[in-house]
């Protein structure tokens, strides 16, 4: 089988991929459950590319992207619940449906230029989608109901926090938010003071630090996401650092002290 620029030879290469018979073993094996987090992970690293301005790697990462939804897609097949040309038709029905200004006649282009529009159209679309799911579709949606459940734990608290700030559930000074960061850590360190303690109880007030965090970083217009995704490079680099100070003297961080290990963080952040 040959490379291809034609989406039909992708979704051959899926299929062939998940062929009971002669398929790929781990291919095979695979659910909806045990790729969603590849899903995830390839979106993440497709933002990456876009960060780092890396059109090489992007157009890589987008055909991993791609396959994601194909393999999703064949999946959806192989159990009579849809394919891949239906997932098309859903988001171009949806694209059409959106912006009445530009694909619809003249009447519904002067409409669809009205305020409000957008709204009423996705509101519509959230009625259905409950309808769908069986849900109470006549009564008014919840705030915060079409914030999305797979999104990152951090950006989705950002989301449920901006939200919650249309109706005023917010404070207005960054410093306040503060305040509530020392409020969360008294509460850890109350938890780590109960004997015996309780590891569901101190993870509940880990979460309720974390959540106070990410709010503080949307105060001060910081995507705690890529924030914590620096640290983290920036801690992988200073303790590359610690590696190659300790292998120059044919040691390994096992071999120093704690001690050792901080009085080379510190050099290594003074290098900086």
């Amino acid at each position: 089988m040959k490379p291809s620029r034609d989406i039909g030879r992708l979704i051959e290469i899926m299929a062939a991929l998940r062929d009971p018979v002669t398929g790929c073993p781990w291919d095979k094996e695979q659910s909806f459950a045990s790729i969603a987090p590849y899903t995830v992970e390839e979106a993440h690293e497709v933002a990456e590319a876009i960060a780092r301005d890396d059109m090489a790697d992007l157009r890589e990462e987008l055909g991993d992207l791609l396959l994601q939804v194909v393999y999703h897609a064949r999946m959806a097949e192989e159990v009579d619940a849809f394919a891949f040309a239906d997932v098309v038709e859903a988001i171009t029905t949806k694209m059409i449906r959106r912006h009445p200004h530009v694909f619809g006649d003249e009447d519904a282009r002067a409409a669809g230029q009205a305020k409000g529009v957008w709204e009423r159209i996705k509101a519509e679309e959230k009625r259905q989608r409950r309808l769908r799911r069986g849900e109470d579709a006549e009564g008014p949606p919840g705030l915060l109901d079409d914030v999305a459940k797979g999104l990152p734990p951090l950006a989705r608290a950002v989301r449920l926090q901006a939200k919650a700030s249309t109706v005023g559930f917010d404070w207005n000074d960054p410093r306040a938010v503060l305040a509530k960061l020392r409020e969360e850590i008294d509460e850890i360190e109350a938890e780590l003071d109960t004997s015996p303690r309780e590891p569901e109880r101190v993870s509940a007030e880990v979460g309720d630090l974390l959540f106070a965090v990410a709010n503080l970083a949307r105060h001060l217009d910081v995507d705690p996401d890529q924030a914590t995704a620096d640290a983290n490079v920036k801690f992988a680099r200073r303790f590359a650092m610690i590696e190659a100070a300790l292998a120059a003297e044919e040691r390994s961080p096992k071999d120093a002290s704690l001690e050792e290990m901080e009085a080379l963080w510190q050099q290594a952040k003074l290098a900086e």
